[in-house]
């Protein structure tokens, strides 16, 4: 009996540690200064000599206005990554996004992380779907200065239904969170079509329609 208690105690502890290990480690040191010349390649970005940190390697600026090379035309936003080196290791990420009127950041997830943004301008629906079977829908009309929180994982979207071009600054819980377009995911890749028309109830013609149009420039 003793054997057998001990058995389920060791599983219960081994199960626990796997699912800690599944999502970014704790830092080790006080901070791990990204080094982006090291051509060693590691779980994440080698550390440069704690002696030879700065204050610049924990700043960035120009979040105040729209930028980066992240854009979609299709879409109508533009993503700016907040790129601090001395975030490196600690579980996070950073990043500005604008939507144009009438845009959106469309139905996505994050793998490895919550997410919580903060409405710099303007306004925007912002919201998520929990998992099935519930699907149930929470958004809201945010205005500058609210925050909205999206559990890790969970599919949510940014739409700005106003006139006024909007700007969100989103915080996540993974240094890499991932990202999955769910449109892009299903109809810009190798799914085959008689696969998607009975997985999404249609007909074959109208994926290839929608598949045509992701795969326009």
């Amino acid at each position: 009996m003793a054997a057998a208690t001990l058995l389920l105690v060791l599983t219960v502890v081994a199960l626990v540690s796997g699912h800690g290990e599944a999502f970014d480690p704790n830092p080790l040191q006080d901070f791990c200064v990204a080094d982006t010349t090291s051509k060693v390649r590691v779980n994440g970005v080698p550390c440069k000599d704690p002696a030879a940190a700065v204050a610049d390697d924990f700043f960035f600026a120009g979040v105040d206005k729209p930028g980066g090379s992240a854009a979609s035309k299709r879409y109508g936003f533009s993503a700016l990554t907040v790129q601090i080196p001395g975030l490196n290791t600690l579980g996070e990420s950073h990043a500005r996004v604008d939507v144009a009127p009438g845009g959106v950041f469309p139905p996505h997830y994050h793998p490895r992380a919550s997410e919580t943004a903060l409405v710099l301008e303007g306004s925007v629906y912002f919201g998520f779907v929990s998992s099935y079977p519930d699907n149930r829908l929470f958004a809201k009309v945010l205005r500058k200065g609210d925050v909205f929180a999206v559990p890790q994982g969970l599919v949510h979207f940014l739409y700005n239904n106003g006139s006024v071009p909007a700007a969100i600054y989103a915080s996540l819980s993974s240094q890499n969170a991932g990202l999955v377009l769910l449109g892009d995911a299903l109809f810009a890749g190798a799914i085959p079509d008689d696969l998607l028309a009975k997985s999404l109830l249609t007909d074959r013609h109208t994926v290839g329609s929608i598949r045509a149009n992701f795969r326009r420039p």
